[in-house]
């Protein structure tokens, strides 16, 4: 099997068309790789769609670009998906009436029995195979985090006097997307009940599917940063966006329109979450300010023809909107 030393694939990278010279940028491509740098951050979205870089400098700052965009978002998105969990959280405890799992399924999961009236025997099976997946979701999680000496879970299994794990305890290991699952098997009314607790503007949202299918939406943004995947394209997001989705945000803020194809309307979805959950404003704005800046400075220190590719044209008209929102 042959490989390509780093001065190797300098030379590569100058025959197809990339400047690269000097231990500067020697060492620029020692640090980013040659695979995770230049191979992840050559095309935009989808490998047909490929930037026309002339110098290795644009792709190091698209990979800085990128990073810089990924250490913005960290807190700012675990800080939505803890505020939200523990709002959930909440809801569902007084719901249930109890800190008991086997409460939350009887009490405030769809299934078979508790199923709106209008549904047939058909949509009624699906609510309660929804339920059953999801109760062998929680349990899994169980014994994983047991298996795993996870001491939130270990401690209520190994103690006399506990039968079960309650459902806090549950929340505190529970992953985003199985967060969004546990939302979308809630009954109708929980859901509205956690809608209306978050703030989300249930106008758009007749099925009252939105509380969920946003922290989805958020769940592919969360994981992308936290394994330090590309974001700067949004080709993380692997989920079909609903048209409540989109309507909500545009009728809530005034956008022209959302498509979730751009990492600005994932600051916009954020921007909405944070301005619902009640933070302090000056902080909101000076995050898009910051997302703004970042953005500029990527832009001047790529050619044209990349920066119209990676910047969507009417990006910053749109963060004027969203600013104006807040």
């Amino acid at each position: 099997m042959s490989y390509k030393t780093t001065d190797g694939l300098m030379r590569h990278l100058r025959s197809n068309g990339i400047a690269i010279y000097g231990s500067r940028q020697k060492t620029q491509l020692i640090n980013t790789g040659y695979f995770h740098g230049y191979k992840g951050y050559r095309f935009f979205k989808k490998s047909s769609i490929r930037l026309p870089f002339v110098s290795y400098d644009e792709i190091y700052a698209t990979i800085q670009y990128d990073s810089k965009l990924k250490s913005l978002l960290y807190e700012k998105i675990m800080f939505i998906e803890t505020a939200v969990k523990n709002i959930a959280l909440e809801s569902i405890l007084v719901k249930a009436d109890s800190e008991n799992i086997q409460a939350m399924y009887d009490k405030v999961v769809s299934g078979y029995h508790n199923a709106p009236a209008s549904y047939n025997s058909k949509e009624r099976c699906k609510l309660q195979q929804n339920k059953l997946n999801l109760q062998n979701s929680i349990q899994s999680s169980l014994a994983n985090a047991y298996k795993k000496n996870n001491p939130l879970i270990t401690h209520f299994y190994n103690n006399i006097g506990y039968s079960d794990v309650p459902i806090w305890a549950l929340f505190e290991i529970m992953t985003m997307g199985d967060f969004g699952y546990l939302l979308s098997c809630l009954t109708d009314d929980v859901r509205e009940h956690i809608s209306r607790k978050i703030g989300i503007n249930l106008a758009s949202d007749t099925k009252r599917q939105l509380v969920y299918k946003y922290i989805y939406a958020l769940k592919d943004l969360r994981n992308a940063v936290a394994h330090n995947a590309v974001v700067f394209d949004t080709r993380f997001r692997k989920f079909d966006p609903a048209p409540a989705m989109k309507s909500c945000l545009i009728n809530e803020i005034g956008l022209p329109y959302m498509n979730f194809d751009t990492i600005g309307d994932y600051i916009i979805l954020m921007c909405y979450y944070l301005k619902i959950l009640k933070v302090n404003k000056k902080s909101i704005k000076i995050f898009i300010r910051d997302f703004e800046r970042i953005t500029d400075e990527y832009r001047n220190l790529v050619n044209p023809r990349v920066a119209a590719i990676v910047i969507h044209p009417d990006l910053y008209s749109r963060m004027s909107i969203l600013k104006n929102y807040i």
